[in-house]
């Protein structure tokens, strides 16, 4: 099946490898595109990136279909394991539905997650849109989606306007899931999200803030952006930010004592 163009998954090797692998994982019906400057700007400062396009994204709405959090979950654990083979350390970073994936990676794969960078992380499901899926997904195929929720002017997101109803079944049994498995999650946290998001309400992060075991946490406001924060305005603070926090957990005491 063709992809969008822009859907194209990332991959970058640095010439050591270098201490740091990094795994980004991209939101539902999104697609690479979202976290691509993400991707290219921290491969440019020397770490390995692995950003996966997700099974029934990046192509049409019916291929997703198909799919549910078990397919998407299998492909960024499957990148994870390969970043550990490799990096010293890994930093797993999420987008939405992507931030849920991170999550339940690092309450279920601990030894190889070593932190976790989030934008506008996903954990909730419309309880009315929730209950009603169990019998619409058997009946209507799609529902209308949003893509796209950007405040810079001119900036397009590749991804669905068209949300498959199985789907979003499996998501909101994936956003369950992870709920329970906040407690699990220890390492250093990065969260950064919108003031004002129309996908994700700012509580989702809050939410996940209470209910982390995380000692080291970091939540950044971001005040220009909407939902897809990493082609808004705010992209180069997540950076910054991001950036800042990898170099942080490399060069901690502890960490200079585990590197060789």
């Amino acid at each position: 099946m063709r992809l969008l163009p822009g859907a194209e998954p990332f991959h970058h090797t640095s010439q050591d490898e270098g201490p740091v692998g990094v795994l980004l994982c991209h939101g539902f019906t999104g697609s690479p595109q979202s976290l691509r400057p993400l991707a290219e700007a921290l491969a440019a400062r020397g770490h390995t990136v692995s950003l996966p396009l997700l099974p029934g994204h990046g192509t049409r709405w019916q291929d997703m279909a198909v799919t549910g959090w078990q397919d998407w979950y299998a492909a960024v654990h499957r990148e994870l394991l390969l970043l550990a083979e490799r990096c010293a350390r890994v930093v797993v970073c999420g987008l939405s539905m992507g931030g849920a994936l991170a999550l339940r990676l690092a309450a279920r794969q601990p030894g190889n997650v070593s932190a976790l960078a989030l934008v506008n992380p996903a954990l909730t499901f419309p309880a009315a849109k929730g209950a009603a899926l169990r019998v619409v997904r058997h009946v209507v195929p799609s529902t209308p989606g949003l893509v796209g929720d950007i405040a810079k002017p001119g900036v397009r997101e590749v991804g669905y306007d068209r949300v498959p109803s199985r789907a979003a079944h499996s998501l909101r049994e994936l956003f369950s899931l992870v709920r329970q498995d906040l407690p699990q999650v220890t390492q250093p946290l990065l969260v950064m999200h919108s003031a004002v998001d129309h996908v994700v309400p700012p509580s989702d992060s809050a939410l996940l803030l209470a209910r982390v075991s995380s000692l080291d946490v970091r939540e950044v406001v971001l005040t220009e952006s909407f939902h897809v924060a990493t082609l808004d305005h705010d992209a180069e603070r997540i950076l910054q930010e991001t950036d800042a926090f990898i170099t942080r957990l490399v060069t901690s005491p502890r960490d200079k004592e585990d590197i060789p």
